[in-house]
């Protein structure tokens, strides 16, 4: 058999599986859809609230605990400033960082990796070797990476014409002119990776705001990712969908929609090398950033009051005064402090301050992305032909991103139940609607999205599937789209309000990721430290 006449068979052969499975009758799936309960709303709603019925009183209040918030709160404290409390409206920290777990292993709701650091990040290094994921350095001065952190292997597989390869960068049945195509991209974002501006600085840097304002970089915003790849003669499909799918993974954002600045930043600005390790290897853990959530939650646990709906900052006395509704004593109350640092979107951001200019500019500048993400308890898969189960599996031209197995980081070698978190970043047509369609989505709805796509890699998945539940970011993370990160909007709106009301939070540093959110606090809190101590 040939090989064209083989990878028709295997295709032939998942559609007849695919079809004998969805004839089965299928049992009721265990689970359900989580997240915070429109009751808190209905509060506010349903209640009128006079006056605060209590005041206290700080150096500093911290609205939002993701962690942007962690950080601020926990660089405040390193900074000698212990004098403050962190509000946040959930039963538990950690942002789209949040985890959770069942009776065998923790899992991730949302953000479940962080890349290499860059060797220059020196604030970010030295938290990590607090943590102990750095755990030393060799001769040369590199960091030695706590093995139990990186990745182990295999890390990914891409399904692909009706096989498993290594990998996701498509190779596995991609035409010999499509395979240079793709090898001449992955060169050029590597001469990216290591360009320098006019000013000296890289052209693609971490934080976004330490990149190079070289215009012959900057013009690279004002058009998307797709435009750009087609200017450069890219055309091959598959990298096309890699790409986006790339954008997609990081942004929430197609490549049709996302800077082309953006999209090459994604491959450009990872430059770090450890003694064990180089910058496309990851760190991860089974509940994925909810790790470094808790490791920056630890020292600042006890000025955190979580189930804190703030619904109003203002100024007031040479103060700021920030009203809360207490959600557990069904309350209002109100912490008065010398300096607040707002860790929460743009689009909240506005509202508390009650200021109609923040939220024009927001909404005509902003766009933020809803997300589906999916707990997937298993027993054993049934597994296609080509590579193992690895960290993360993903599918070639499926709307989802695939899924992550949790359990990948466990030690024990024999692991009889996995769970899988699952990836949709909801992305066709506007944001807006995209968000009005997920919560009209039914719990039913989003399952049986959810098993057509497995069944394809997984035809056992009815029979070993225990428990499904599903989370909705409603707002998961701001978009880069042209104009975004070169533009003004973002300094417009991260400027501080009469140096005393700060902003810390990833939608104002351009791109989602754990360090632009940690940079974010930490500059939010020199900021802080700095008028305190004048």
């Amino acid at each position: 058999m040939d090989r064209r006449s083989f990878i028709q068979a295997s295709l032939t052969f998942t559609g007849v599986s695919a079809l004998l499975a969805s004839c089965k009758p299928r049992k009721k799936v265990k689970g359900k859809i989580v997240g915070a309960s429109s009751n808190v709303g209905h509060l506010l709603r349903d209640k009128k609230f006079d006056q605060p019925t209590s005041v206290q009183k700080k150096e500093v209040v911290i609205v939002g605990g993701g962690v942007s918030g962690l950080s601020a709160a926990y660089h405040l404290q390193k900074g000698g400033i212990h004098d403050f409390v962190l509000l946040d409206l959930e039963a538990n920290v950690g942002g789209n960082a949040a985890c959770g777990k069942n009776d065998f292993s923790a899992y991730p709701w949302g953000a479940h990796y962080v890349p290499i650091p860059n060797n220059d990040l020196k604030e970010y290094l030295k938290f990590l070797k607090e943590a102990n994921v750095v755990v030393g350095e060799n001769e040369k001065g590199l960091p030695i990476y706590n093995e139990l952190f990186l990745c182990f292997d295999p890390e990914e597989r891409l399904y692909i014409n009706g096989q498993w390869q290594e990998g996701l960068v498509p190779q596995f049945g991609v035409p010999p002119e499509e395979r240079i195509q793709i090898d001449r991209f992955l060169s050029v974002m590597n001469e990216f990776r290591y360009k320098k501006g006019n000013d000296g600085k890289d052209a693609f840097a971490l934080p976004v705001d330490e990149s190079s304002k070289d215009e012959a970089f900057t013009i690279l915003d004002s058009i998307t990712t797709k435009t750009w790849l087609i200017q450069q003669g890219f055309t091959s499909p598959y990298l096309h969908w890699y790409v986006n799918y790339c954008t997609r993974d990081d942004f929430g954002t197609p490549y049709d929609k996302a800077s082309a600045w953006a999209g090459i930043h994604y491959f450009a600005c990872r430059k770090g090398n450890g003694a064990n390790a180089q910058h496309q290897d990851v760190l991860t853990w089974p509940e994925g950033n909810g790790w470094l959530v808790a490791q920056l939650e630890k020292t600042i646990r006890s000025s955190i009051q979580t189930n804190c709906l703030v619904i109003k900052v203002e100024q007031a006395a040479g103060k700021v005064v920030v009203s809360y509704l207490d959600i557990k004593s069904n309350s209002l109350k109100a912490v008065e402090a010398e300096e607040c640092i707002i860790a929460v979107p743009q689009f909240i951001a506005g509202r508390l301050l009650n200021d109609e200019n923040r939220l024009k500019d927001v909404h005509q500048n902003m766009h933020y992305v809803p997300w589906m993400v999916a707990n997937l308890t298993v027993s054993k898969l049934e597994e296609r032909n080509g590579a193992p189960l690895s960290w993360d599996n993903v599918i070639y031209g499926t709307d989802s991103l695939g899924y992550v197995e949790a359990t990948h980081q466990l030690t024990q070698q024999y692991v009889p139940r996995r769970n899988l978190t699952y990836y949709l970043p909801l992305t066709d047509g506007s944001v807006s609607d995209a968000r009005k369609r997920a919560q009209q989505t039914t719990y039913e709805q989003w399952v049986e999205k959810i098993l057509n796509e497995v069944r394809r890699i997984h035809p056992n998945i009815d029979e070993v599937l225990e428990e499904l539940n599903i989370q909705i970011w409603g707002h998961a993370m701001a978009q880069p789209t042209p104009g975004m990160i070169h533009g003004s909007i973002r300094q417009k709106l991260g400027a501080s309000v009469d140096n005393q009301i700060h902003f810390a939070h990833t939608d104002v540093a351009g791109v989602s990721l754990f360090e632009e959110a940690f940079y974010q606090g930490l500059n939010a809190a020199n900021k802080v430290k700095q008028n305190l101590t004048v």
